[in-house]
Protein backbone atom coordinates (compact mmCIF):
# COMPACT_ATOMS: atom_id res chain seq x y z
CA UNK A 1 0.00 0.00 0.00
CA UNK A 2 1.03 3.63 -0.40
CA UNK A 3 2.68 5.17 2.64
CA UNK A 4 0.21 8.04 2.31
CA UNK A 5 -2.88 5.83 2.41
CA UNK A 6 -4.79 6.27 5.66
CA UNK A 7 -5.72 3.35 7.89
CA UNK A 8 -8.85 2.83 10.00
CA UNK A 9 -9.20 0.31 12.82
CA UNK A 10 -12.81 -0.78 13.38
CA UNK A 11 -13.94 -2.95 16.29
CA UNK A 12 -17.07 -5.07 16.20
CA UNK A 13 -16.60 -5.20 12.45
CA UNK A 14 -18.13 -8.54 11.49
CA UNK A 15 -21.75 -7.41 11.15
CA UNK A 16 -24.20 -4.53 11.48
CA UNK A 17 -22.72 -1.07 11.91
CA UNK A 18 -19.16 -2.36 11.97
CA UNK A 19 -19.49 -4.13 8.63
CA UNK A 20 -21.09 -1.02 7.17
CA UNK A 21 -18.15 1.06 8.38
CA UNK A 22 -15.63 -1.29 6.78
CA UNK A 23 -17.35 -0.76 3.42
CA UNK A 24 -17.61 3.00 3.92
CA UNK A 25 -13.96 3.49 4.86
CA UNK A 26 -12.80 1.42 1.93
CA UNK A 27 -14.87 3.74 -0.30
CA UNK A 28 -13.06 6.65 1.32
CA UNK A 29 -9.79 5.04 0.23
CA UNK A 30 -8.67 3.83 3.64
CA UNK A 31 -7.07 0.51 4.36
CA UNK A 32 -9.02 -1.14 7.18
CA UNK A 33 -8.16 -3.35 10.12
CA UNK A 34 -11.39 -5.08 11.13
CA UNK A 35 -11.72 -6.97 14.39
CA UNK A 36 -14.39 -8.90 16.27
CA UNK A 37 -14.60 -12.08 18.28
CA UNK A 38 -15.47 -14.07 15.20
CA UNK A 39 -14.46 -12.62 11.86
CA UNK A 40 -13.31 -14.41 8.74
CA UNK A 41 -10.58 -13.44 6.33
CA UNK A 42 -11.32 -10.78 3.74
CA UNK A 43 -10.75 -11.17 0.02
CA UNK A 44 -9.80 -7.49 -0.10
CA UNK A 45 -6.01 -7.19 0.38
CA UNK A 46 -6.50 -3.81 2.03
CA UNK A 47 -8.80 -5.21 4.72
CA UNK A 48 -6.92 -7.04 7.45
CA UNK A 49 -9.16 -9.06 9.77
CA UNK A 50 -7.99 -9.77 13.32
CA UNK A 51 -10.16 -12.13 15.41
CA UNK A 52 -10.21 -11.41 19.12
CA UNK A 53 -12.31 -10.44 22.13
CA UNK A 54 -11.33 -6.89 23.03
CA UNK A 55 -12.53 -7.48 26.59
CA UNK A 56 -9.49 -9.72 27.09
CA UNK A 57 -6.27 -8.00 28.24
CA UNK A 58 -3.76 -7.59 25.47
CA UNK A 59 -6.14 -7.98 22.53
CA UNK A 60 -6.44 -4.24 21.88
CA UNK A 61 -2.67 -3.88 21.72
CA UNK A 62 -2.49 -6.89 19.40
CA UNK A 63 -5.04 -5.37 17.01
CA UNK A 64 -3.20 -2.06 16.79
CA UNK A 65 0.11 -3.88 16.48
CA UNK A 66 -1.29 -5.84 13.53
CA UNK A 67 -2.32 -2.57 11.87
CA UNK A 68 1.18 -1.13 12.27
CA UNK A 69 2.86 -4.29 11.04
CA UNK A 70 0.67 -4.61 7.94
CA UNK A 71 0.02 -0.98 7.04
CA UNK A 72 2.52 1.06 9.05
CA UNK A 73 0.12 3.55 10.59
CA UNK A 74 -3.23 4.16 12.34
CA UNK A 75 -5.23 7.25 11.42
CA UNK A 76 -8.71 6.46 12.73
CA UNK A 77 -10.09 4.17 15.41
CA UNK A 78 -13.81 3.48 15.63
CA UNK A 79 -14.77 1.88 18.93
CA UNK A 80 -17.88 0.23 17.57
CA UNK A 81 -17.87 -3.01 19.59
CA UNK A 82 -20.34 -2.84 22.44
CA UNK A 83 -22.63 -4.87 24.67
CA UNK A 84 -26.15 -3.80 25.72
CA UNK A 85 -28.06 -5.65 28.44
CA UNK A 86 -31.34 -4.05 29.53
CA UNK A 87 -32.89 -5.18 32.79
CA UNK A 88 -33.87 -3.72 36.17
CA UNK A 89 -30.82 -2.63 38.14
CA UNK A 90 -31.25 -5.17 40.94
CA UNK A 91 -31.55 -8.00 38.40
CA UNK A 92 -28.06 -7.45 37.01
CA UNK A 93 -25.58 -10.17 37.88
CA UNK A 94 -21.83 -10.06 38.40
CA UNK A 95 -21.51 -11.79 35.03
CA UNK A 96 -23.59 -9.04 33.38
CA UNK A 97 -21.33 -6.41 34.92
CA UNK A 98 -18.15 -8.15 33.80
CA UNK A 99 -19.52 -8.66 30.28
CA UNK A 100 -20.67 -5.08 29.75
CA UNK A 101 -17.73 -3.32 31.36
CA UNK A 102 -15.29 -5.71 29.73
CA UNK A 103 -16.28 -4.74 26.20
CA UNK A 104 -17.58 -1.20 26.67
CA UNK A 105 -14.84 0.08 28.97
CA UNK A 106 -11.80 -2.21 29.04
CA UNK A 107 -12.10 -2.84 25.32
CA UNK A 108 -12.24 0.89 24.67
CA UNK A 109 -9.32 1.55 27.01
CA UNK A 110 -6.90 -0.99 25.58
CA UNK A 111 -7.56 -0.38 21.89
CA UNK A 112 -7.67 3.39 22.29
CA UNK A 113 -4.51 3.60 24.39
CA UNK A 114 -2.53 1.73 21.76
CA UNK A 115 -4.13 3.60 18.87
CA UNK A 116 -3.49 7.03 20.41
CA UNK A 117 0.16 6.11 20.96
CA UNK A 118 0.42 5.25 17.25
CA UNK A 119 -1.35 8.48 16.27
CA UNK A 120 0.94 10.59 18.42
CA UNK A 121 3.91 9.34 16.46
CA UNK A 122 2.34 10.88 13.34
CA UNK A 123 0.88 13.99 14.97
CA UNK A 124 -2.68 13.34 13.81
CA UNK A 125 -5.59 10.97 14.28
CA UNK A 126 -9.27 10.52 15.01
CA UNK A 127 -11.12 8.43 17.60
CA UNK A 128 -14.85 7.80 17.27
CA UNK A 129 -16.82 6.13 20.06
CA UNK A 130 -20.31 4.64 19.92
CA UNK A 131 -22.64 5.60 22.77
CA UNK A 132 -26.40 5.74 23.37
CA UNK A 133 -28.87 8.58 23.83
CA UNK A 134 -30.11 6.74 26.95
CA UNK A 135 -27.12 8.25 28.74
CA UNK A 136 -28.69 11.71 28.49
CA UNK A 137 -32.37 10.74 28.40
CA UNK A 138 -33.18 7.75 30.57
CA UNK A 139 -36.35 5.82 29.79
CA UNK A 140 -38.31 4.02 32.52
CA UNK A 141 -39.54 1.57 29.90
CA UNK A 142 -35.97 0.58 29.06
CA UNK A 143 -33.96 0.27 32.29
CA UNK A 144 -30.32 0.01 31.35
CA UNK A 145 -28.07 1.19 34.16
CA UNK A 146 -25.01 -0.66 32.88
CA UNK A 147 -25.35 1.05 29.50
CA UNK A 148 -25.51 4.43 31.24
CA UNK A 149 -22.57 3.53 33.48
CA UNK A 150 -20.31 2.47 30.62
CA UNK A 151 -21.47 4.58 27.70
CA UNK A 152 -21.74 7.61 29.97
CA UNK A 153 -18.09 7.04 30.71
CA UNK A 154 -17.33 7.09 26.99
CA UNK A 155 -19.17 10.40 26.62
CA UNK A 156 -17.09 11.89 29.42
CA UNK A 157 -13.76 10.54 28.20
CA UNK A 158 -14.55 11.77 24.69
CA UNK A 159 -14.48 15.36 25.94
CA UNK A 160 -11.44 14.76 28.14
CA UNK A 161 -9.34 13.17 25.40
CA UNK A 162 -10.47 15.77 22.87
CA UNK A 163 -9.01 18.49 25.07
CA UNK A 164 -5.98 16.49 26.18
CA UNK A 165 -4.87 15.85 22.60
CA UNK A 166 -6.30 18.80 20.64
CA UNK A 167 -2.93 20.53 20.44
CA UNK A 168 -1.31 17.31 19.21
CA UNK A 169 -3.53 16.81 16.21
CA UNK A 170 -5.89 14.10 17.51
CA UNK A 171 -9.66 14.56 17.41
CA UNK A 172 -12.09 12.54 19.54
CA UNK A 173 -15.85 12.34 18.92
CA UNK A 174 -18.81 10.14 19.81
CA UNK A 175 -22.08 9.22 18.12
CA UNK A 176 -24.91 8.55 20.58
CA UNK A 177 -27.46 6.24 19.04
CA UNK A 178 -31.13 5.51 19.33
CA UNK A 179 -32.41 2.10 18.26
CA UNK A 180 -30.65 0.99 15.08
CA UNK A 181 -31.74 -1.93 12.91
CA UNK A 182 -28.95 -4.42 13.57
CA UNK A 183 -28.79 -8.07 14.70
CA UNK A 184 -28.92 -6.80 18.32
CA UNK A 185 -32.75 -6.84 18.25
CA UNK A 186 -35.14 -9.42 16.75
CA UNK A 187 -36.74 -8.23 13.53
CA UNK A 188 -40.26 -8.39 14.98
CA UNK A 189 -39.33 -5.86 17.69
CA UNK A 190 -38.56 -2.93 15.42
CA UNK A 191 -42.12 -1.75 14.82
CA UNK A 192 -42.65 -1.24 18.55
CA UNK A 193 -39.17 0.23 19.04
CA UNK A 194 -39.83 2.82 16.33
CA UNK A 195 -42.32 4.52 18.66
CA UNK A 196 -39.45 5.62 20.91
CA UNK A 197 -38.21 8.02 18.21
CA UNK A 198 -40.04 11.23 17.29
CA UNK A 199 -39.23 10.57 13.62
CA UNK A 200 -41.33 7.42 13.92
CA UNK A 201 -38.83 4.86 12.70
CA UNK A 202 -35.75 3.02 13.86
CA UNK A 203 -32.38 4.04 12.54
CA UNK A 204 -30.59 2.21 9.78
CA UNK A 205 -26.93 1.27 9.59
CA UNK A 206 -26.48 3.86 6.84
CA UNK A 207 -27.72 6.59 9.22
CA UNK A 208 -24.90 5.79 11.62
CA UNK A 209 -22.28 5.32 8.93
CA UNK A 210 -23.20 8.66 7.38
CA UNK A 211 -22.75 10.43 10.71
CA UNK A 212 -19.34 8.87 11.28
CA UNK A 213 -18.20 9.71 7.76
CA UNK A 214 -19.32 13.30 8.43
CA UNK A 215 -17.15 13.40 11.57
CA UNK A 216 -14.24 11.92 9.63
CA UNK A 217 -14.51 14.77 7.14
CA UNK A 218 -15.04 17.52 9.73
CA UNK A 219 -11.55 18.58 10.86
CA UNK A 220 -12.88 21.45 13.01
CA UNK A 221 -15.11 19.13 15.11
CA UNK A 222 -13.78 17.49 18.26
CA UNK A 223 -15.23 16.67 21.66
CA UNK A 224 -18.65 16.31 20.03
CA UNK A 225 -21.44 13.95 21.18
CA UNK A 226 -23.47 13.65 17.98
CA UNK A 227 -26.93 12.19 18.55
CA UNK A 228 -28.18 9.87 15.83
CA UNK A 229 -31.44 8.90 17.46
CA UNK A 230 -34.42 10.09 15.44
CA UNK A 231 -34.92 13.10 17.70
CA UNK A 232 -35.12 11.06 20.89
CA UNK A 233 -32.59 13.22 22.71
CA UNK A 234 -34.59 16.38 21.94
CA UNK A 235 -37.69 15.15 23.77
CA UNK A 236 -40.73 12.92 23.48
Amino acid sequence: MSSTQKVAVITGASQGIGAGLVTAYRKLGYAVVATSRSIGESEDPEVLTVPGDIAEPGVGDRVVGAALTRFGRVDTLINNAGVFIAKPFTDYTDEDYDTVTGVNLRGFFEVSRSAVAAMLSRGSGHLVNISTSLVDHADSKEPSALASLTKGGLNAVTRELAIEYAARGIRVNTVALGVIRTPMHPAEAYQALAASHPLGRVGEVDDVVGAIVYLENAPFVTGEILHVDGGRSAGR
